[in-house]
């Protein structure tokens, strides 16, 4: 493994942040995500958590740091030094508490403050397990996912539904936005203006450039 990483030259380390009402499940989404486990009897957080899980993406062991709030949200505010550096976001709320849905477009706001560049965003709504007690419809996820232009799935941290899936979506989609990050850099773009202008002013040449373009 350290062969191919030293050959390949390349690790990535993902900052990814769990936001939420107090008591949705973030810190079993994160124990079921990183060591499958679930605590029936977890307490509030306590001081920031975080976990690192390696992934693999493409061929390429892709490592997230995941944070949980660390029950800073019973404050009605986590700090922005929570936010820094973040490229991913779980936004969870629980299906059995409307008001913990109804708390999200305010987390998303925050999120936004925060956060100057591209995050991969999804919305969550954990203990799909409570179905005899649901006061958020699928539907209702879904439509306002689809609204702020966010990834959305249901997981139950007990049972361990797509508990996985969710972060995997969130981590490919920041490994996503890296890769057109890198293809859209100062260096490359320059590049690419450097063949335009050549493209233009040598009509004869043009195979030769489309070729260096398309690497």
């Amino acid at each position: 493994m350290e062969d191919d990483q030293e050959a390949g030259g390349e690790e990535y380390l993902f900052k990814v942040v769990l936001i939420g009402d107090s008591a949705v499940g973030k810190s079993n989404l994160l124990s079921r995500f990183a060591r499958n486990e679930f605590d029936q009897h977890s307490k509030a957080t306590i001081g920031v958590e975080f976990q690192t899980q390696a992934v693999e993406i493409d061929g390429k062991e892709i490592k997230a740091q995941i944070w949980d709030t660390a029950g800073q949200e019973r404050f009605r505010a986590v700090t922005s030094a929570y936010y820094r550096g973040a490229v991913g976001a779980l936004i969870v709320y629980d299906i059995s508490r409307k008001t913990t849905f109804e708390s999200v477009k305010r987390w998303i706001d925050e999120l936004t403050t925060h956060c100057d560049t591209t995050v991969a965003r999804m919305l969550v709504g954990n203990k799909c397990d409570l179905e005899n007690i649901r006061d958020v419809s699928v539907e209702e996820g879904k439509e306002f996912a689809e609204q702020e232009g966010l990834f959305f799935m249901e997981t139950s941290a007990l049972d361990s539904t797509n508990v996985q899936t969710a972060f995997e979506i969130v981590i490919r989609e920041i490994y996503n936005n890296v890769s057109r990050k890198i293809l859209n850099s100062d260096s490359y773009k320059a590049e690419l203006t450097v063949n335009r202008v050549s493209l233009v002013k040598n009509g004869n040449d043009k195979q030769s450039h489309l070729s260096c373009c398309s690497r």
